[in-house]
């Protein structure tokens, strides 16, 4: 196939570029710098089926592709709460724009959504049914609610003009090609234990997460852009392992045999207190779980920050 991948650059964009490269498609990677980084692409910048676009998804893009995956947005509270109305924007304009592009060329797309549709969740597991609980005016809605609304045209479109469109509900991932200052929890805590700096817990660290090693969802979204049905539904992709944020920190600083202590600061608004997927559905669809261990996770993605020191 013919593969477009918004965001090419950036963290799930770059790794989901090595993994059509290596299964054999050709590659065209867009993405504006915005938050990606052009380290991340080279291991494939020169390769003869890779092209690049530099360019912003909310521009109108013209192309002749037979799948496309748009993982242009910044993903953590720091980068898209810099520019909010460009957050909302990338959201909106840019899956209306790809929508479109998949409309034309009769191409396949795939959406990475988030979690974070699901806001500070009142059921736990988060099934793809549950509606979720997010706060449509509040600091971290130009994401919550951008990707809620970018679900909802993959959607429309599907019904009213037949585009093959999929959604991915991305939970908690980290791994190699993470930036520095990135600004989510397991980079900056990875970041704070081998400088020996105190890490910084928000809240009392007893809220939850489930961390998803980047290999492992790479898998489950390349099995889904390659499945021969459509979709009717979302699909949750993440770790249903359930760890506290202090859990998380003291793990970090025992496995980098760091100093560091761990300070409390008050809680942003309308973090969430639980996060964790039910992945019920990709097992049946998809033959897909996790396979990697938080530990044995943390520990690769651990010696590669301290690679790019």
């Amino acid at each position: 196939m013919h593969v477009l991948i918004t965001g090419s650059a950036g963290f799930l964009g770059s790794h989901l570029v090595t993994k059509f490269l290596a299964e054999g498609h050709e590659v065209t990677g867009l993405d504006d710098f915005s938050t990606g980084n052009y380290k991340n692409m080279l291991n494939f910048i020169k390769n003869r089926n890779f092209n690049f676009i530099e360019g912003d998804v909310r521009d109108k893009i013209d192309l002749n592709v037979d799948l496309i995956m748009n993982f242009a947005c910044p993903a953590s509270p720091k980068a898209y709460q810099l520019d909010p109305v460009r957050t909302i924007e990338t959201n909106f304009l840019g899956i209306i724009n790809l929508l479109q592009l998949a409309k034309r060329s009769g191409a396949k797309l795939l959406q990475a959504s988030t979690s974070e549709v699901y806001g500070d969740p009142a059921e736990s597991p988060q099934k793809e049914s549950y509606w979720g609980n997010v706060n449509p005016v509040g600091i971290r809605s130009c994401y919550d609610e951008g990707k809620r609304a970018a679900e909802t045209l993959c959607f429309d479109y599907k019904r009213q003009f037949g585009v093959d469109a999929r959604v991915v509900r991305i939970f908690n991932t980290y791994g190699p090609n993470m930036a520095v200052d990135d600004g989510r929890v397991v980079s900056n805590f990875i970041n704070q234990a081998i400088r020996n700096e105190p890490i910084t817990i928000y809240g009392d660290g007893a809220q939850t997460r489930s961390f998803c090693y980047v290999s492992d969802l790479i898998t489950g979204i390349y099995k889904i852009a390659i499945l021969e049905k459509p979709l009717e539904t979302p699909i949750n992709l993440g770790n249903p392992a359930e760890y506290s944020i202090k859990t998380l920190a003291e793990l970090i600083i025992n496995l980098s045999e760091s100093n560091s202590s761990l300070v409390n600061k008050l809680l942003p608004q309308d973090d969430p207190k639980q996060r964790r997927p039910d992945v019920t559905l990709a097992e049946k669809l998809i033959e897909w779980s996790p396979d990697v261990s938080l530990s044995q996770g943390l520990k690769t993605t651990i010696d590669y920050f301290i690679s790019i020191k």
